[in-house]
């Protein structure tokens, strides 16, 4: 299904809270990168990874699975294969009142678990990054208008 800028950017402006299932603590790894980025943009990132519960990640505490989360969410972004995602899921649907949309990383999509989100009232997108999106439609925006305040301040 193809998604419209508007669409993604809509997202993107009122997401506060993302949930990644699949984040990587590894700095070489895509969901480490993607991370970071968010969170240097000012999202709230909530890792998850069954492998590095109880550590931190940017001062927040990794999450073994999404049931141990005990707070509003916004977005779950999802760095699994695509055979994991019906369980993940289900249970943000399950878990995560509130939750206002499924994100499926590059290279991942699942028809029938994406439906079943947009059917409980989600919007999903499948198959793009947060972080690529986010700086495609705003990275351009910000850099611009730094460069006019520091221009417009020297004169």
């Amino acid at each position: 299904m193809s998604v419209s800028d508007d669409f993604l950017r809509d997202i993107l402006k009122k997401t506060k809270t993302i949930a990644m299932v699949g984040l990587s603590m590894n700095e070489t790894r895509p969901s480490y990168f993607v991370g970071r980025y968010l969170h240097k943009r000012g999202y709230k990132i909530i890792p998850i990874n069954a492998g590095h519960g109880g550590k931190y990640f940017f001062g927040q505490v990794v999450m073994s699975s999404i049931d141990e989360i005990r707070e509003p969410v916004d977005m779950v972004d999802i760095f699994r294969k695509p055979e994991a995602v019906p369980q993940i899921v289900e249970d943000s649907l399950e878990k995560l009142k509130g939750l206002k949309t499924i994100w499926m990383q590059i290279g991942i999509k699942h028809q029938n678990a994406a439906q079943k989100a947009r059917d409980f009232g989600l919007k999903v997108v499948e198959d793009r990054c947060p972080k690529i999106e986010h700086q495609r439609l705003f990275g351009d925006l910000r850099k611009a208008g730094f460069a006019t305040n520091i221009i417009s301040s020297r004169l």
